[in-house]
């Protein structure tokens, strides 16, 4: 017997048919949409956080070449006749002297080192970028930019290759003027001034002896007197950041008279060491005697160098972590 299909039948079988086709190719663009808007947001977080953009290569007089086959650091003792050991030196232009502080047990145990420093000449204290290069995502360990400056004495800056903004003046040139937060500048006099970048414009800063500013905060102590309320810490809002207010790994320079700087670098996020607040912080930078005092970049970024070695615990693993610009003493020119 022949069967036979009705009209209807055969366009509802032809119509199922065809609208296969079509539902693979809408799911074949919706796919190609949604990977090519994956990559371009991989792309831009990689461009903007990864992806090295050097502004300005610095002239190479700035950076001094490093002998593979010894200590830079003892070499410029030697040729200054200075006397030093793993904790102090001394010379006729500066005095190094660092102390471990251990505070409290347990849980609450803080670990940190401050380094009292005093020279008779602002200019030995200065500031280096990662591969003597300016721009962003450009990074190296704060040892390895010491090294390469035959530093004595150095601390990781404010990291400002991870933002885009801020007033950053580095031994006198200004490389970035976009003001937005407080900040910190050293004049040439060896005094230490902290400020807010909207108010002050980097002209005036330089007509007034600046030579470097640093631009992370929060400020800690301002004309002799405790920053009161640091709660609503803000320093910028790019990806991934995390809260500063809470007990982390430090890093601060005070002032306690001109030539004479304290810096305090705090170990965190570690059995022997919880970190510090920035009110402890503040409280530990007025104990030392300190007029001006400035929070510089912290977490795994905090590091100390002297002489050779690294004196803290960076990333609790004593692993450093890659930065943008460092802090650093050095005798002569």
């Amino acid at each position: 017997m022949t069967m036979h299909r009705e009209p209807n039948q055969r366009n509802n079988e032809n119509n199922k048919l065809n609208t296969k086709p079509k539902s693979r190719r809408k799911w074949m663009i919706l796919t190609l949409v949604i990977i090519l808007g994956l990559g371009t947001v991989i792309y831009s977080l990689a461009n903007r956080y990864l992806i090295r953009h050097v502004e300005v290569v610095v002239a190479d007089d700035n950076t001094a070449a490093v002998s593979s086959d010894s200590n830079t650091a003892e070499v410029n003792a030697t040729e200054v006749n200075a006397t030093s050991d793993d904790w102090n030196y001394s010379s006729d232009d500066m005095q190094v002297k660092i102390d471990k502080v251990q505070t409290s047990s347990g849980s609450d145990q803080i670990t940190y080192y401050v380094a009292d420093v005093q020279m008779t000449d602002a200019s030995s204290l200065k500031s280096a970028l990662a591969d003597n290069s300016f721009g962003t995502n450009i990074t190296e360990n704060t040892s390895e930019i010491a090294a390469a400056n035959n530093a004595i004495f150095a601390i990781n800056g404010d990291y400002y290759g991870f933002r885009d903004d801020g007033v950053i003046i580095r031994n006198g040139t200004v490389y970035r003027d976009d003001p937005v937060r407080d900040a910190m500048a050293l004049f040439s006099d060896g005094t230490m001034k902290t400020y807010n970048e909207t108010e002050v414009s980097s002209s005036e800063l330089l007509a007034e002896g600046a030579t470097n500013t640093l631009s992370f905060g929060p400020i800690l102590i301002q004309n002799g007197e405790i920053v009161s309320d640091f709660s609503s810490v803000k320093i910028d809002n790019n990806f991934g950041n995390r809260s500063i207010q809470d007990a982390n790994p430090r890093t601060g320079i005070g002032m306690i008279a001109p030539n004479h700087y304290m810096f305090v670098v705090v170990d965190g996020r570690q059995d022997d060491s919880r970190g510090m607040t920035l009110a402890e912080l503040a409280d530990v930078m007025k104990g030392l005697g300190a007029t001006e005092a400035y929070n510089l970049d912290g977490g795994g970024s905090s590091t100390m160098y002297f002489m050779g070695r690294v004196v803290n615990n960076p990333l609790g693993k004593n692993q450093e972590r890659g930065v943008s610009d460092i802090l650093y003493l050095k005798e002569g020119q």
